[in-house]
Parts: C-alpha cells; sequence; structure tokens
C-alpha cells in the first residue's frame, strides 16, 4: 500500500484503495490546530491503520473532534464506529441518510454488496437543512446537502491558504433504486457544486483535482454524460 499525501498545508488524503484498503473510498484528515477532523472512514477492515497513519503524521488520534460522514455507504461509514467508541469523536451525517447507518441497513449502506455487516452505530449530529456551518479549532467547515447518489449524501467546503477545496464524495454517482438515487436532485447538486468555483476538489474514488479548470471540467463531463442518455442505472 502507498503512502498518506498532504493536499494543501494541514489536509492529508490517509486513506483510499491506493494507501490503506481496496474497498476503501478517499479518508480525509484536516489540522484544524487544537482539533482534528476527520471526512470519511473508509469501510472499516483498516480502521487501525488508519489510526497508525494518524500518528505516523505527528498528530494524536484522541484529538479528532469530528468524523463527517458524507454519505451512508460501507466505504465511506465502515470505520466510523471504531473511532467513536475508541477516541470519542462525533458522527456527522445528513438527517436522510442517518436512519440507514443508525440501523445498519445492510442495503442502504451497501454492506450486503461488499460481502459485510455495519453495525448499528448512533449519529451524534444530524444535519436537516441544506447547510451547517461548524468550526473546530481554528478551522470553519461549511457543511452542504448535495442529494442524487444518496438523498442525505453531503460535500464539505474549507478555505486553506486561500484555496477554496471541496470535498465532494461520490459526486459521479453510481445511480441505483436500492440506494434511493435521484439524479434530478443529483443535477441540482453539482450546479450547486459548480457554483462554489472550488480550486481543489476531493473526490471520493477518482482522485484529486487541483485547479478550477479542473473542478469544473470533472462535474461538468459527468452532466454532460447525464444528459448525453448515458444509462442512469436507476432499474
Amino acid at each position: 500500500m502507498g503512502f498518506p499525501e498532504e493536499i494543501i498545508s494541514g489536509v492529508y488524503l490517509i486513506g483510499g484503495p491506493n494507501i490503506s484498503h481496496s474497498e476503501d473510498a478517499a479518508i480525509f484528515l484536516v489540522d484544524c490546530g487544537s482539533e482534528l477532523v476527520m471526512i470519511d472512514s473508509g469501510a472499516g477492515r483498516t480502521a487501525g491503520r488508519l489510526e497508525k497513519t494518524i500518528l505516523t503524521l505527528g498528530f494524536n488520534p484522541e484529538n479528532i473532534s469530528a468524523l463527517i460522514l458524507t454519505h451512508c455507504h460501507i466505504d465511506h461509514i465502515g470505520g466510523a464506529p471504531y473511532f467513536a467508541e475508541r477516541f470519542g469523536c462525533r458522527l456527522v451525517a445528513h438527517d436522510l441518510d442517518a436512519a440507514a447507518i443508525e440501523s445498519g441497513d445492510p442495503v442502504e449502506t451497501a454492506a450486503r454488496m461488499y460481502g459485510t455487516v455495519f453495525p448499528p452505530t448512533p449519529v451524534d449530529h444530524r444535519i436537516k437543512g441544506e447547510e451547517e456551518t461548524f468550526t473546530f479549532g481554528t478551522q470553519v467547515f461549511r457543511v452542504l446537502h448535495t442529494p442524487g447518489h444518496t438523498p442525505g449524501s453531503l460535500s464539505v467546503v474549507i478555505e486553506r491558504n486561500e484555496k477554496r477545496v471541496l470535498f465532494g464524495q461520490d459526486i459521479h454517482g453510481p445511480f441505483l433504486k436500492a440506494f434511493r438515487s435521484d439524479i434530478g436532485d443529483w443535477k441540482s447538486s453539482m450546479a450547486k457544486l459548480l457554483a462554489l468555483e472550488a480550486d481543489i476538489l476531493c473526490e471520493g474514488h477518482f482522485g484529486i483535482f487541483r485547479s478550477k479548470k479542473q473542478v469544473r471540467t470533472y462535474i461538468e463531463g459527468y452532466l454532460k454524460t447525464r444528459d448525453s442518455g448515458f444509462p442512469s442505472n436507476l432499474t
């Protein structure tokens, strides 16, 4: 496996297919000074490895104040019970995906698809509106409701070194009835993300895009694909 990567000062890619495990979506750590925030937690099989990675970077995992879960799928939430139980960090998710997390629903969490089980896990803070703002240490986080892939999909925005960093996990889909996906909602969400004019996009499965042009091209590319009649997978 590979090594963690500093994307911009104090923002790290600490897990994912080439770092922690092939099942893991991208996992991010943000240094907020006196506190740490994680964005997603992988599929769960390598939570202990993620802890060691955080220590290797010189951080104390006990300083993780919050773990923001961008949606309810196992490759993003699987490590959440480990970090919540071991370090007491608060789990944040949108209200529309929280029930699947708290019940451990095998279909909506995609745990069955991965051949595993996700234990029912309490969500400490349910986001119910279109946007909430959190401050951890010196860092402000805007958490946006961006449904489409799932009803409660979230995107996270921070300002860092005069750059706007967007964590847009799984904005590419897929779109399945089992996930309660909605293409119309997704298109509206993509318009919201394009309007941000982010400088950096941290995507869940397809890498880091490091300029406004790359971010816009990536998102618009998927919109054009859908508009050209590409199958929605909603079958």
